[in-house]
């Protein structure tokens, strides 16, 4: 037995028109099968349906290039755009030249995991009480409402690895696992591209993480990238935005708060920009970050030198892991989260209303978004934790009466940390117990159209003690 092909070109020269094609690969250009997928682009099929966690950001080498070349009808997608990033997908979508389906990224992965296991459907909590449970079904159990997710099965996967054998067993490294397998078992012809083809019997048997009785072909890489070694742990400047006159506290200073909500011991998921910033402030803690692409207990690197492309979070940050951490894929990292395993999740927003709803993925009028992971965290049942700034970039209010964006998850919100105060969810209301330094409570009820007390004894915003 021999999967291997020649050459990234003739493992997809009989790709025909109209296939359902998954192709691997996390957030803007981590481990995505770049050889094949310009392979596809000069073999020149067209009408595909494209599906993926995201089709890359920029770049001659990434999902993207696919759109841009004509060649894809429709895209089954956990992000279609990112803030500050020209999305062509999404441009096409308005055109009515591209059909669009928005999938959570966690169900993505289960939807195609439940394909490979010749399952046709599940029930699960996310998206419930969110536009994209519109015209599914819906359905009771104990009390708590699921929605009917269909599987998905493809015709075509397109993965990454670190090494596979002439029979198809394939290892992957780092973080870099993710969608891949599942993405494989979905499909009734995968292909993978390696760094290394090695002789059978290399990779010992108890580390291939995908069995080559999913895998039909395997090629060498010819297309590698390095990665960005700029892409390090994020710093935030030292000085906040100013309300009235006066400056409240910095992104940094509202990320070391945040941190200060983390007990030794705990799981916890931090969301893309500023919630990321925690990170920095609980290194040397007995804190284990977890990752939706598949990583648990790590820290960001500061050096980049120190980088390694195949170990990265979910937010495509750089990183080390620590004594006693473990990597998986992103059918464990879910797993993970839905189960209740995390202590809690620390995401950004776009708004949150008095009730506790969380929108956080799409802006009013947008075709698509990005929902990434945050749909399955906030489903969870993990205490969400909203760190953010006061209001948004045009000074309107992100803490509002009802939400006015579309919902990642309705009632979910726990605790909030701005700039200017620290609101905690306390028998069904949202209490402030600490304010800024400088500030009053009027200035806040000022700054925040929505309903809350405050704590008979408020305290300082920041003034807090890590451990």
């Amino acid at each position: 037995m021999n999967k291997v092909f020649a050459s990234p070109d003739a493992a997809v020269a009989d790709i025909a028109d109209g296939l359902t094609v998954a192709i691997g690969g996390f957030g803007v250009g981590h481990s995505y099968p770049n050889s094949l997928t310009v392979a596809l682009r000069d073999h020149g099929a067209r009408g595909l349906r494209i599906v993926a966690n995201s089709l890359g950001g920029g770049g001659a080498h990434r999902p993207q290039i696919l759109v841009e070349n004509g060649q894809v009808d429709a895209v089954v997608v956990s992000f279609s755009a990112r803030p500050g990033m020209p999305s062509p997908e999404e441009a096409l979508v308005a055109e009515g030249k591209l059909a669009l389906e928005m999938v959570p990224q966690g169900i993505l992965v289960d939807r195609l995991r439940a394909a490979g296991a010749g399952l046709r459907a599940f029930y699960s909590p996310v998206t419930v009480g969110t536009p994209l449970a519109n015209g599914k079904e819906v359905r009771d159990f104990d009390g708590n409402d699921f929605v009917l997710e269909h599987a998905l099965p493809v015709d075509v996967a397109f993965i990454r690895g670190w090494r596979a054998d002439r029979y198809g067993n394939v290892q992957f490294r780092g973080s870099s696992a993710h969608f891949h397998a599942s993405f494989a078992k979905a499909a009734k012809l995968a292909i993978v591209e390696v760094q290394e083809i090695v002789e059978p019997g290399v990779i010992p048997p108890h580390e291939v993480d995908l069995p080559g009785i999913f895998v039909h072909r395997v090629v060498q890489s010819t297309i590698t990238l390095g990665a960005a070694a700029s892409k390090m742990k994020r710093r935030a400047p030292e000085s906040g935005r100013e309300y009235f006159g006066k400056p409240a506290l910095s992104r940094s200073g509202i990320a070391r708060r945040a941190a200060g909500l983390v007990e030794d011991g705990d799981y916890i998921n931090l969301g893309s920009g500023l919630p990321t910033l925690v990170a920095g402030h609980i290194q040397g803690r007995g804190v284990f970050l977890h990752a939706e692409n598949g990583a648990l207990a790590y820290d960001l690197l500061d050096d980049p030198e120190e980088f390694d492309s195949d170990f990265f979070d979910a937010a495509g940050n750089f990183i080390r892991m620590r004594a006693g951490g473990a990597v998986f894929d992103s059918v464990v990292s879910f797993e993970v989260a839905r189960s209740g395993k995390l202590s809690s999740v620390m995401l950004g927003a776009y708004q949150v209303s008095g009730s506790g709803d969380l929108a956080n993925w799409a802006t009013p009028g947008q075709i698509g978004g990005g929902i990434g992971g945050a749909m399955d965290l906030a489903a969870s049942g993990a205490p969400v934790v909203v760190v953010m700034e006061h209001t948004d970039s045009k000074g309107r209010p992100k803490l509002v009466e009802q939400c006015a964006y579309p919902l990642t998850a309705p009632a979910c919100v726990k605790v909030i940390v701005t700039d200017l105060a620290l609101f905690r969810w306390i028998d069904g209301r949202f209490v402030v117990e600490e304010i800024a330094p400088g500030f009053t409570p009027d200035e806040i009820r000022a700054v925040t159209p929505m309903s809350f007390d405050f704590a008979t004894d408020v305290r300082v915003l920041g003034d807090v003690e890590l451990c």
